[in-house]
């Protein structure tokens, strides 16, 4: 085995997967491990379901109601794809949707008085939304005409607004809009977890609605994705994409000490080592709080949500008294995670009290009946420094969102810290006539 690489990548979640991929195509050097047994580490999707019996220290094993154990591929992180977004631009600019196949998510809805209801997100869906009476509805709608139109290079669009210094809470008093229109915009359209955007410039909130809008255009139901037999197929397509271009990959390999010499790692520049949390050598990366996340398995969709086979609910944090949102994520059988006929569903959320399972009851209570629950409370991580100088570089713990733009944004913060250039789309590209033996598709 080769002793010397350009960049060594531990733990195989999303996150490094997708590093160690780009990194690979851009003709580095590439060492890959993870201590265990399996790819995915936190975002892995596990199988089977007598393995999650386990893994949470559950003393019973699965009744037989839950059909074969092997039918059964549960993520640890509950999170779905825009289909707009920039994990579809990297699996489609690196080719690795070659190796999977996905679905829509038949629904996307919003919580409200204790109700669940569908999310407008179009001029024809606020008008027929329960969501809002007749004169709300209409200024809803002046609301998403604005943003569909807004051009940040066209001060045409602007109408008043300066995208770089009006606020997201005067955009919303100029179209005089209620506080339940802004609890489901900022949340369940611009997918915010709290409400301190409302009063930074609204340049990025309108980006992120129009996210919303495009994505949801692309398919007509929802604007998420979800990849058959689960998430953990994402890390997966992303390893092959490195080894096909030379990566080498090491699993069930622990490492006790990463060997440092003048407080950065051994080697050149390039020898740069992107790490989880656990295994930083330097100052450990500093407790972000908590995240709850409760799997929930169900034999039967869930109410409200036109008996859909896959859905997402957002709780605005104002609906429950909270400082941030609760997720819901939901897919089933025809996703094939599940036996025939069940349904797996997520919920997820900041921890706030000592109470956290307390805090997601409203969420619960939406499920009701639960075949079993399994739950997860989990510390969050943020890296102390950019690593620029130790050249090691640590990762972001997975966020409670319910899509991966957020872990995107990570993997694009580490790729300029560890090479010192803006990460650009290009870069992911496979070179054409290089495919190292792989049949042209």
């Amino acid at each position: 085995m080769d002793e010397e690489y350009d960049v060594i990548v531990l733990g195989t979640g999303l996150t490094e997967c997708i590093l160690s991929g780009i990194m690979s195509v851009n003709g580095k050097k590439v060492l890959h491990m993870d201590r265990n047994p399996y790819y995915g580490g936190e975002s892995s999707s596990i199988t089977p379901l007598e393995e999650l019996y386990k893994r949470f220290n559950l003393p019973d094993s699965p009744p037989e109601s839950m059909g074969r154990g092997r039918d059964w591929n549960v993520d640890l992180i509950p999170k779905f794809l825009m289909a707009n977004g920039q994990l579809v631009k990297m699996l489609l600019y690196t080719e690795v949707t070659r190796y999977l196949d996905f679905k829509v998510v038949e629904g996307s809805f919003v919580y409200k008085g204790g109700k669940i209801y569908k999310v407008p997100s179009t001029e024809t869906e606020a008008l027929a939304s329960n969501l809002m009476g007749m004169f709300e509805k209409r200024r809803f709608r002046k609301f998403l005409v604005f943003v569909a139109n807004f051009d940040e290079n066209d001060p045409k669009t602007f109408e008043g607004v300066d995208p770089k210094t009006t606020t997201m809470r005067d955009v919303y008093k100029k179209f005089d809009l209620g506080q339940d229109v802004i609890d489901f915009t900022g949340h369940a359209l611009a997918l915010y977890r709290t409400d301190d955007y409302l009063d930074v410039p609204c340049l990025d909130t309108i980006n992120r609605i129009k996210l919303y809008s495009e994505s949801l255009a692309r398919y007509g139901k929802s604007p998420y994705l979800y990849p058959l037999y689960g998430l953990g197929e994402l890390p997966q397509g992303f390893a092959r994409l490195s080894a096909i271009y030379g990566g080498t990959y090491m699993l069930n390999k622990p490492v006790d000490e990463i060997v440092m010499e003048g407080g950065h790692v051994i080697g050149g520049p390039l020898q740069a080592a992107h790490l989880r949390p656990q295994l930083h050598p330097g100052p450990r990366p500093q407790g972000a709080g908590q995240v709850i996340r409760v799997i929930c398995v169900l034999s039967h969709p869930i109410k409200n949500t036109n008996d859909a086979n896959s859905c997402q609910i957002i709780i605005p944090q104002n609906q429950v008294n909270r400082n941030s949102d609760i997720y819901v994520c939901m897919i089933s059988y025809a996703h094939n995670v599940a036996a025939q006929g069940k349904y797996i569903a997520i919920v997820s959320t900041t921890v706030e009290t000592s109470e956290p399972e307390a805090e997601i009851e409203p969420a619960l209570e939406l499920l009701e009946p639960i075949d079993q629950k399994f739950v997860a409370i989990s510390d969050l991580y943020e890296p102390t420094d950019d690593g620029t100088e130790s050249q090691v570089f640590a990762s972001r713990s997975y966020d409670a969102t319910t899509h991966f733009e957020t872990t995107c944004n990570d993997i694009k913060d580490i790729y300029k810290r560890m090479t010192g250039s803006d990460f650009d789309f290009e870069n992911m590209k496979r070179k054409q006539n290089d495919v190292f033996g792989e049949d042209e598709q």
